[in-house]
């Protein structure tokens, strides 16, 4: 799944020591920019990721994550990470929409072409 939006915090990295090794993982929490603005918290695990995108507050991202959920003593947990993080370019988050829907439309120019009658009687379908 992917999600577009701006860093709003960069929370603090959490590390420990497994039976694997020691491992290191950090979150992020990530605005839309919808009409009603919507927060996702997702993490990055691995000091190698988490150098590798070098996340900043404020800056403008697509992210790419899964969703996955485990339980723990009888209670359910979801768990967003990243596996993936793509930065935009901060002119076009700022335009919000696609350069070709920001063009004017010339008045005399429909948006479609008008529909052509067809003079095949053979063809009774409706439409």
């Amino acid at each position: 799944m992917e999600l577009q939006g701006r860093v709003i915090a960069v929370l603090e990295a959490r590390e420990g020591t497994s039976a694997r090794g020691p491992w290191k993982s950090q979150e992020y929490v990530l605005e839309t920019h919808d009409q009603y603005p919507k927060k996702m918290v997702f993490n990055l695990f691995g000091a190698d990721r988490i150098d590798q995108f070098a996340i900043k507050a404020g800056e403008e991202l697509i992210v790419s994550f899964d969703i996955d959920a485990r339980e723990y003593n009888g209670r359910w947990f979801n768990s967003i990470r990243a596996w993936n993080v793509q930065r935009v370019d901060a002119m076009a988050a700022q335009a919000g929409a696609p350069v070709a829907a920001a063009a004017p439309m010339n008045g005399s120019q429909a948006p479609f072409p008008p529909a052509q009658e067809s003079s095949d009687s053979a063809d009774d379908l409706p439409f």
